[in-house]
């Protein structure tokens, strides 16, 4: 495509969402008075941001932000810490702090993420799997109206100790869950079984909404700093927010029984984190608006996006197929060709360590691998979708996507 046309399409495109940018300013507006709200009365000051080292016994700024987290999760306790190395390691943690040897899991929205499965075992033993430490696993798949919640109902007993539910559409075409959603996922297992533990994989998901999924029924949610609720400020870490007695059991697994959250060194961190977690709204409408408009702009051309711009989102991860590996290819080296860092390197597909297939990967971030700053990804395989997330300012992922579309007509006339 010539640049004025391309010119030409992102006015139309603005033009057709702008209301709908409204509504997630709105949206930003009211989860950012959260926040501030949760700080003043908590009362942050400059004492919580000093580091500590070694064992951090008393570390003041480390139970505050848990106190933070669980006041805006609207939880009893949480976990927040730079030691989880990832949101499927905060996952992990949780699960393996909860469940027992002859415990069942059961997934009530169908395959989880591909980092999840090897956690869990799903296809193939894996070594320190769930599966190997004597854990059962089923899945329901995901669906929608009365036959899908019969579905769960039928599926979970009195035996299952825990129903796992991902918000986040992962790799693959399911939609992404609103918090709504997941509320009457939640009210489907309860009603099988009022005992079972509702545990929901929140990544993606955080301030995408005014009401987080532990707000409607979740006992248990977790999530990466490195994604929305980090604000694109936080360096690493993730997190676990819900019932007391099930945060605390997650922190035995993650430090050793008997020591739990009373240790774990800052070194460093708490400014970062807490104004990380104070940027976080507006980081989050951010990328949604890159979303929309990536939604938009594909739309027009003739592409298959979920969702389309108007859809309600549940989080902040477009994908879009392009239906050949060149044009997947394209996208992503128009998105890392238009990174702040490390813009002169060229994406390949290669075997991701958690990933059946190989996975091609744009993500020029100040924080390695950080997906709240603009990435594009996807696995090579039909119909090549590109999921593209993140973005700390929308004008960024404007200038990308448009760029990311004149990639793709160069590759369709080649």
């Amino acid at each position: 495509m010539k640049n004025e046309e391309i010119l030409k399409l992102k006015a139309e495109v603005l033009s057709d969402v702008a209301e709908i940018f409204q509504r997630v300013d709105d949206v930003a507006e009211f989860n950012t008075r959260k926040v501030l709200n949760a700080m003043r009365e908590l009362k942050v000051s400059d004492a919580h941001f000093k580091t500590s080292t070694g064992y951090a016994y008393g570390d003041i700024g480390r139970e505050k932000l848990d106190e933070l987290f669980a006041k805006i999760f609207k939880t009893e306790s949480a976990l927040v810490r730079t030691q989880f190395v990832s949101g499927t390691h905060a996952l992990a943690v949780a699960l393996f702090g909860v469940l027992r040897p002859n415990d069942e899991m059961i997934s009530v929205t169908g395959a989880p993420y591909d980092t999840m499965q090897t956690v869990i075992g799903h296809a193939v033993q894996s070594a320190g799997s769930l599966k190997d430490f004597g854990v059962g696993y089923r899945e329901v798949e995901l669906g929608d109206g009365a036959e899908y919640f019969n579905a769960i109902k039928n599926a979970v007993t009195a035996k299952t100790k825990l129903a796992l539910i991902q918000k986040s559409r992962g790799y693959s075409a399911r939609k992404s869950l609103t918090v709504a959603d997941v509320e009457k996922i939640c009210a489907a297992v309860k009603a099988a079984n009022s005992n079972c533990i509702t545990f929901v994989d929140n990544c993606y998901g955080e301030f995408v909404e005014t009401r987080e999924v532990t707000e409607v029924g979740a006992d248990l949610a977790a999530g990466s700093l490195i994604k929305n609720i980090g604000g694109g400020i936080a360096p690493t870490g993730g997190y676990i927010v819900g019932r007391r007695d099930l945060v605390e059991l997650a922190s035995y697994r993650l430090t050793a029984p008997g020591m739990g959250a009373e240790l774990g060194a800052s070194l460093g961190t708490p400014r970062l984190l807490y104004q990380g977690l104070f940027m976080a709204p507006h980081v989050t409408a951010q990328a949604l608006k890159g979303a929309i408009f990536a939604a938009g702009i594909f739309s027009k051309l003739g592409y298959k996006t979920f969702p389309l711009p108007a859809d309600k989102r549940g989080d902040i991860i477009q994908a879009i197929e392009l239906n050949s590996a060149e044009r997947l290819t394209a996208f992503c080296r128009a998105i890392q060709k238009y990174s702040p860092v490390d813009s002169y390197a060229a994406p390949e597909a290669w075997d991701m360590p958690g990933y059946e297939d190989k996975v091609i990967m744009a993500a020029g971030t100040f924080v390695q691998g950080a997906s709240i700053e603009l990435s594009a990804d996807g696995p090579l395989r039909q119909p090549y979708a590109v999921y593209l997330q993140g973005g700390l300012t929308f004008e960024h992922a404007l200038i990308a996507i448009c760029e990311a579309v004149r990639e793709i007509s160069l590759e369709l006339r080649a």
